[in-house]
């Protein structure tokens, strides 16, 4: 069974990996689990309450096939968890990592960025982050993914979702369809 820990903290963004983990848990099984500083509760930017299985600190990586970082404005609040040296031992131990809106800006400050093609919010959203890689940086309004890291606006959640479950080997055309139809909107004329 497929593994998958979503980092979440203080005013999370509610949409940016809903569609990740509802599809992968109800749709293809896998095991989809939420961490927080201290497993404490957390509410969203929307007000919605969520009470994780588990602490950040109490996240183990064997077995683990994925981690996951949810943008949302703790992350620049200068509140945020480090999670830094958890996420350069996933990436050594070659698991799929994964961050949208400002969760791309904790890979970068990990360093997981440095060597691999990625997106953000903006290029300025990464800029002040320290990170090397800013000549790897890919101005598209959708998510991108290098080597087992996947990155996205927080405006591309759908994107996100797809090369989230590539990068774990699913791309079937039922994934195809499915993403399709969330993504139909945006070929509406506006």
């Amino acid at each position: 069974m497929t593994r998958a820990i979503t980092i979440l903290t203080e005013n999370f963004a509610d949409w940016e990996t809903a569609l990740f983990n509802s599809t992968a848990r109800l749709y293809y099984g896998f095991y989809t689990q939420f961490a927080t500083p201290g497993g404490q509760p957390v509410t969203s930017s929307g007000g919605m309450l969520v009470t994780p299985q588990l602490a950040l600190e109490e996240i183990a990586l064997d077995e683990l096939d994925l981690l996951m970082v949810c943008g949302g404005s703790s992350w620049q609040s200068g509140k945020a968890p480090d999670v830094s040296a958890l996420l350069r031992a996933a990436r050594a131990r070659s698991i799929v990592l994964a961050g949208i809106c400002d969760g791309t800006r904790v890979l970068a400050q990990a360093g997981v960025l440095d060597t691999v093609r990625h997106t953000s919010n903006g290029a300025a959203n990464l800029a002040d982050t320290g990170y090397a890689g800013a000549a790897l940086y890919q101005d598209v309004p959708w998510a991108v993914a290098d080597q087992g890291v996947i990155t996205a606006p927080g405006t591309a959640p759908v994107s996100f979702t797809r090369e989230v479950l590539r990068s774990l080997g699913i791309a079937d055309d039922n994934l195809h369809a499915y993403l399709a139809m969330h993504g139909a909107e945006h070929g509406q004329p506006g």
